[in-house]
């Protein structure tokens, strides 16, 4: 059985690096439903396509699913165009069925209303100075190598996952007073924009707080964070780590069979099955 949401937001997944889990974000959805789909930016990373990414199935698979979303489950997709997938810009505004690329979207909950962005417009550094954002593309791609190098090692002795950027951008300043200030530009946003809230993505820092009476939501990443946002039919957002529900899928599937077994196995047969 799928979960279902009335709405989730996935953002920066960044098709095109070797760092992106497609893999994994296309089988979250795939045990997943909801009545809207908001991709909100970076979904394709055009800037790393255009140097030296690569274009890989998983990526295809990625909108394989999307697509058949669209057809068989009537779902409504809203795919918002970020700073990584700007090439965007030259076909928007795009709409065919239920899946249109927009520049923003306002998304109507129960009694609330966000407004939603990408978040890269309120970033002045990618917006004015964008040689100096792709000066820092460069050195965040570094920076995932090496943390993928570093993982792959811990991984080895068993060591649990250990993100090197989330790391950096706690610890200088300069990146904490950044996300300070986009938190607070974006509900300047909200406010003028007479909404309840706002939903964003782009600094890869999935979040659910209120500021000033507006809520803050930010839907993180599918490079390290690999996080989803969702709202319930209650209208209440909530934010999905894909390890975590891995590891509740996996105990409740193992859980499943050790009951279809415990079927058909006669009495007095103990049967013993564990995650490991």
């Amino acid at each position: 059985m799928k979960t279902f949401y009335k709405t989730i937001v996935l953002s920066d997944i960044h098709l095109g690096i070797k760092a992106s889990k497609a893999k994994e974000v296309t089988h979250f959805l795939k045990h997943h439903k909801c009545e809207t789909l908001i991709l909100n930016g970076d979904i394709i990373d055009g800037w790393q396509l255009r140097k030296n990414g690569k274009w890989k199935k998983q990526h295809s698979n990625f909108f394989k699913l999307i697509i058949g979303l669209t057809s068989k489950q009537k779902c409504k997709i809203v795919y918002i165009r970020g700073n990584h997938d700007d090439f965007l810009e030259e076909i928007m505004p795009f709409k065919i069925g239920n899946f249109s690329i927009r520049k923003y979207y306002i998304h109507y909950g129960l009694e609330k209303k966000y407004f939603v962005t990408h978040g890269d417009i309120f970033d002045n550094v990618t917006t004015k100075l964008k040689w100096i954002a792709k000066l820092g593309d460069v050195g965040y791609t570094f920076l995932l190598w090496l943390n993928r190098h570093y993982n792959t090692y811990r991984e080895k002795r068993g060591l649990p996952y250990y993100s090197l950027s989330q790391v950096v951008k706690a610890k200088v300043k300069s990146a904490v007073s950044f996300i300070s200030d986009y938190e607070s530009e974006l509900v300047k946003v909200a406010k003028a924009r007479k909404c309840h809230g706002v939903i964003c993505g782009h600094i890869h820092q999935p979040a659910i707080k209120n500021i000033g009476g507006i809520e803050y939501l930010n839907s993180g990443d599918w490079v390290e964070s690999l996080t989803a946002l969702v709202e319930d039919q209650a209208g209440v957002w909530s934010i999905i780590h894909y390890t975590d529900w891995l590891k509740l899928h996996d105990a409740e599937k193992i859980k499943k069979e050790n009951s279809k077994l415990a079927e058909i196995i006669p009495e007095g047969i103990t049967l013993e099955k564990n995650l490991s």
